[in-house]
């Protein structure tokens, strides 16, 4: 297999060699086993191993690789992996919270004037008929006039998504956002 590597020297062709083997971590001795897998594709290892580390390739338009390799720079990933990692879990995540059954984190920021006649208490009512799901809120003062609110909701999808849909119609609330994400478990 050749493999095409740009440079400050342009392109270079370097043979490379596929690697069909994983590495797992196996805490009771500190190291990392490789490990085979059987005609089934299941593991073959002995032991609780925490995960497995696997080394595949992609293809790339080069143009597209420049690109990525700017964006790994600007947003100060260590190498190429990490940034591919977290594009993962960003889509994993968002699948995740496309499922209204599925068990979520929202965060739920508003911003509003606080001399609105009765806003306050409505969202704070609104608060305390949901004390299961909003397990914890943040209140800022941004002038003399506005306030922020940071809500974190935890519950369904479809809960969380139904909670912060009643704390941003309420009247008076200039601006407000969900972001959902997942409780972080198979991640």
């Amino acid at each position: 297999m050749v493999l095409k590597l740009s440079g400050n020297g342009g392109i270079c062709n370097t043979k490379i060699k596929i690697i069909t083997r994983k590495t797992e971590y196996n805490p009771d001795r500190d190291i990392c086993d490789e490990i085979g897998y059987d005609a089934g594709g299941r593991s073959t290892a002995r032991g609780r191993g925490v995960g497995h580390t696997v080394r595949f390739g992609i293809s790339l338009d080069e143009k597209l690789l420049q690109n990525f390799d700017q964006l790994i720079e600007q947003k100060s990933y260590m190498n190429r992996s990490e940034a591919i990692r977290d594009l993962i879990r960003a889509s994993l995540v968002e699948e995740r919270c496309g499922a209204e059954d599925q068990e979520a984190v929202g965060t739920v920021t508003l911003v509003y004037n606080h001399h609105v006649r009765d806003l306050a208490d409505k969202l704070t009512d609104h608060q305390h008929a949901h004390h299961d799901q909003i397990i914890s809120a943040l209140h800022v003062h941004l002038d003399a006039h506005n306030c922020l609110e940071v809500l974190v909701i935890r519950g369904t999808v479809l809960v969380v998504k139904q909670i912060a849909n009643e704390l941003i119609s309420v009247k008076g609330v200039k601006h407000g956002k969900l972001v959902l994400t997942t409780t972080g478990e198979d991640l």
